[in-house]
């Protein structure tokens, strides 16, 4: 099939709702009709969400650096005794949290696998943010993490997630999924979890009531369809759940690691895979272009081709600052629904569950 036919049937699927094949997917991949991919992934949005661009105030913390693991595409990670570790103290976390503002909807907490810290530490870090800001979404702590907690504190993994849903957890965000192919998994990060057990940690935080977002590394080592059978498992977990609330294509960037390349992805690959996610992803209902990861403009560019959510103000992002993001570490709301309204969306504020809170006119 030429690429003109492919597309044409696509679109045909798109119009009639008829889900898209691990084929059809592989298929769109190498399309260099980029403009016409885009397009059919912004009807597909739009059909979804309509017009609207979303976005939430929202404030990263990351307790610590230091990590047990040595994932080698990993730039944030450090060792116990490196003079650049840090662990925050809890009242350093609450400084951090005192000093976000009152209109922050969001604190994003995730950080490395310390060998030494008590359960009570990540437990104490929600319990307070959660006394003193009750009405703020505690987006908390990857899959990864969550088994790390099962495992170094020999609980069984149900216990882990209902305790820290008990502490003040609202949601999971979907880091540690990086790529579920086995064989380049064990080379990116052949320590961490691997994708059974993070899809098995996500579903039953999904039967306990925890909704996630859900994430895929690309860029590096994986192939096409290393990417489709990713995107698969994901569109199955959500069947059978319907928790994952975002999916979010996550970049590799080389800088600081040890996979051994040292090109950033190209715009073009960006788009193509927020558009062929979109496509394929017909029950996830949002996909985000990350700015931290993507730069400003090219988000913006990418709620034209399948992306309806930029993130947001995140202040203090430092995972993927560490691996060479050129872009500052947080956005002033302004600018926020500039990019949004100058793409021809309707900037919409949300909070973490995709609320309505506010369409900026």
């Amino acid at each position: 099939m030429n690429e003109n036919d492919l597309l044409h049937s696509i679109e045909e699927k798109v119009d009639a709702g008829v889900r898209l094949t691990p084929h059809d997917a592989l298929a769109l991949f190498p399309c260099n009709d980029l403009l016409a991919l885009g397009r059919l992934a912004d009807k597909a949005a739009v059909r979804l969400n309509g017009n609207r661009a979303y976005f939430v105030r929202n404030r990263h913390i990351n307790p610590t650096n230091v990590c047990v693991h040595r994932c080698t595409f990993c730039s944030y990670r450090r060792g116990l005794f490196d003079s650049d570790a840090y662990t925050l103290g809890l009242d350093e976390i609450m400084e951090k949290v005192e000093g976000a503002g009152p209109d922050v909807r969001e604190f994003h907490v995730v950080g490395g696998l310390h060998p030494d810290l008590p359960f009570d530490y990540y437990l104490d870090i929600l319990r307070r943010i959660r006394r003193a800001r009750p009405g703020v979404h505690l987006k908390a702590y990857t899959a990864v993490e969550i088994d790390f907690f099962s495992k170094r504190f020999r609980l069984p993994l149900e216990e882990v997630i209902l305790a820290l849903k008990e502490a003040g957890m609202d949601s999971i965000p979907g880091g540690g999924a990086e790529i579920f192919a086995p064989a380049v998994r064990e080379k990116i990060c052949g320590e961490k979890i691997d994708g059974d057990r993070w899809i098995e940690v996500i579903e039953t935080a999904h039967r306990l009531g925890i909704p996630s977002n859900a994430t895929m590394l690309y860029g590096h080592l994986e192939t096409n369809a290393d990417r489709v059978d990713h995107l698969s498992k994901l569109r199955d977990l959500q069947d059978r759940t319907g928790g994952i609330m975002a999916f979010i294509p996550l970049a590799f960037h080389p800088e600081n690691n040890r996979v051994g390349l040292t090109r950033f992805t190209s715009g073009l690959d960006d788009l193509r895979v927020l558009a062929v996610s979109r496509l394929f992803l017909d029950n996830v209902p949002h996909v985000k272009a990350y700015w931290v990861m993507l730069g400003e403009k090219m988000a913006q560019v990418a709620l034209r081709f399948g992306a309806d959510d930029i993130d947001g103000t995140v202040v203090e992002e430092k995972i993927y600052h560490a691996a060479g993001a050129r872009e500052r570490p947080e956005i002033p709301i302004e600018r926020l629904v500039h990019l949004i309204r100058t793409a021809g969306k309707v900037p919409v504020e949300r909070d973490t569950l995709y609320h309505e809170l506010r369409i900026w006119n």
